[in-house]
């Protein structure tokens, strides 16, 4: 939810009714003043303890009844207060996980820079010792009785109502829904950083040490600094409980770990101060709801729309593909993006070390590393990718190629499988360098195989940054006289004007090639598929289920789908207007080129739009 500027205002606070009795204060006279004489001097500790004991035995033989419904914001008032900014102008606030949480956005004029600041419902502090005993009480028969595919909320919901009656407490409901809050928050695992996860607007999260302030990385703001920290034991017991919601271990003797989150989020953790100085440290790569699409890609100008048409035709086709990039250009997400191009009810075989992919596909093997723990061995990506080849497959996606697994990857391209991965190469040439030095040392005659190169940037463009692909390279081999690998450029990226520019394609020669097409007819798909996704994106169909539908009604019925988007076929339009002609005509000009390949496109200015660019990194 994403409301700017309506944040609940609290004008009154909710009361909330003590515990105790007439019956049970006498009770605890009863036990406190023996004691007292016996001990003469006797230390207040003990009789706090002695009243604590005394009273949760008398309220939970008495027993109350704690009526919660649903919460109302007009009848129970709001949850959350309006946050003071101090000397920072608010620029603007939003929920994000409303009505529990809302983030507000400051400026601070004297230092020049954003600031970050989420915003929880404030705890009085009876309600504040109602939460402390409900900590202990509640965690552990939560977890005894939790179990696979329960709801865990409506679960925690009873079990908190159900302590509350033991206990005699009778509380009202926005201090039940304020209580409710901060246990479900912290049994989830997030604790304090539950309002930064719950932000569609942060794809990032830092900490670099005890008692420093958090940074995310904002859509709008960059890089910003939070009023969150951690003080040293927090810290620590946080960096841990990430570590076991994930399913992982992580200790002093062990202090590092990268894993995938209960959501999907990547994150690297440290522990201790032996290999980060400063402290425990995390950083969190957020996990997308839902999987960016080719549309997502368009609206924030990564790709244009012919170089995504190019591409589908490439995948539709079985070439291999390698995205490079820097760390954050947006690589995984381009994968994983145009990997809806995929022909519906292909084996498709996925090979991570930590959980990134998001495959629509039904036919779809999702394989994992794992590091041996207790016992077992170790299974690496190595190890997968021997064993996908034999599951048949005819897409292999392995997240990123590091080591000895490329070798594999690409004996299977040499073989005739379909691949696609990832790694870090900020240009074509440095790509190809890493691709045949150590440690990956993939011989230059199988780097060959590979058919075409992306390479995606970081940079900035007017006042934000922002994610392009710098370039579209076909690998041609490895020339004879040189014996260095030949490359070429489809598409290049054109900073100045932030728009992408096209040259010749001997990827779509052999397209052409392969189906029997004329130039003509493969010119035709191109500008169909090229309409197709203009249509999905003026209609705003990103949404992966709805795309992947459509991508799939196309490979089963083209010409119903363009008849019924409005599309006229460009072949048959063409076939009438060059009928007579012949391919002799289309050997030059835009159209094609003396050596036979195929122009990939025309320049594709108009389909950068410069704006915010967000995918993530996943």
């Amino acid at each position: 939810m994403d409301q700017r500027d309506t944040t609940p205002r609290a004008d009154d606070e909710p009361a909330v009714a003590g515990a105790t009795d007439s019956a049970a204060d006498g009770a605890i006279e009863e036990i406190a003043e023996p004691a007292a004489a016996a001990g003469g001097d006797a230390e207040d500790s003990t009789i706090e303890t002695a009243r604590r004991v005394v009273r949760r035995v008398v309220e939970t033989l008495r027993g109350s009844t704690v009526d919660v419904g649903d919460y109302e914001p007009d009848t129970h008032g709001p949850l959350v207060e309006l946050d003071d900014p101090g000397d920072l102008e608010v620029i603007e606030r939003y929920w994000v996980d409303a009505p529990f949480s809302y983030i507000t956005i400051g400026y601070d004029h004297e230092a020049n820079e954003h600031r970050y600041r989420p915003v929880e419902p404030r705890l009085r502090d009876d309600e504040a010792v109602l939460l402390e005993t409900l900590f202990e009480d509640v965690r552990d028969p939560l977890l005894y009785r939790a179990e696979d595919g329960d709801d865990v909320e409506s679960l925690l919901r009873e079990t908190v109502r159900e302590y509350l009656e033991r206990y005699g407490a009778a509380v009202d409901t926005a201090t039940f829904y304020r209580l409710f809050y901060y246990l479900y928050r912290d049994f989830r695992g997030y604790g304090r950083l539950a309002p930064i996860m719950h932000d569609p607007h942060v794809e990032d999260v830092s900490c670099d040490g005890y008692e420093l302030p958090i940074f995310v990385y904002h859509d709008e703001y960059t890089d910003i600094e939070t009023d969150v920290s951690f003080e040293a034991d927090a810290l620590d017991r946080f960096v841990v409980g990430l570590a076991q919601h994930s399913g992982r271990h992580i200790s002093i003797g062990d202090p590092m770990v990268e894993t995938t989150l209960p959501d999907g989020s990547r994150a690297e953790l440290a522990l201790g101060e032996e290999v980060t100085p400063r402290g425990s440290a995390f950083t969190i790569r957020k996990y997308a709801d839902e999987p960016f699409t080719p549309i997502d890609l368009l609206e924030y100008g990564t790709f244009g729309v012919e170089q995504l048409a190019y591409l589908w035709l490439a995948i539709e086709h079985n070439k291999s593909l390698i995205f490079a990039g820097g760390t954050a250009s947006g690589k995984t997400t381009s994968m994983n993006a145009v990997s809806m191009f995929v022909p519906p009810r292909s084996k498709v075989v996925t090979i991570e070390d930590t959980r990134e992919l998001q495959l629509s596909h039904d036919n779809w093997l999702s394989a994992i590393t794992r590091e041996r723990v207790h016992e077992g061995t170790d299974v690496t990506m190595y190890d997968l990718l021997r064993s996908a080849l034999r599951h048949r497959p005819e897409y292999i996606v392995v997240g990123e190629v590091r080591g000895e697994e490329a070798m594999t990857l690409f004996q299977a391209m040499n073989t005739g499988h379909t691949t696609y991965s990832t790694m870090h190469a900020d240009s074509v040439q440095t790509a190809i360098n890493r691709l045949e030095s150590e440690p990956i040392n993939v011989p230059r005659s199988m780097v060959q195989s590979l058919d075409i190169l992306s390479v995606q940037t970081l940079t900035r463009a007017g006042d934000g940054r922002v994610r392009r692909n710098k370039v579209l390279a076909e690998i041609e081999g490895v020339d004879q006289r040189t014996g260095e690998l030949d490359y070429s450029t489809a598409y290049s990226w054109d900073s100045e004007s932030d728009s992408f520019r096209s040259a010749k394609s001997r990827v779509l020669s052999e397209i052409r090639d392969e189906r029997g097409w004329s130039q003509t007819e493969l010119l035709a798909e191109l500008e169909n598929r090229k309409q197709f996704l203009e249509y999905l994106r003026e209609n705003g169909i990103s949404d992966y289920r709805r795309f992947t539908a459509m991508v799939n009604e196309y490979y089963s019925d083209k010409a119903g789908v363009l008849e019924r988007i409005g599309v006229e076929s460009r072949l048959e339009a063409e076939d009438g207007a060059d009928e007579g002609h012949g391919d002799e005509n289309r050997t030059g000009g835009e159209d094609g080129l003396a050596d036979g390949s195929v122009p990939a496109a025309d320049s594709d200015a108009a389909d950068s739009s410069g704006g915010p660019d967000v995918p993530r990194d996943r």
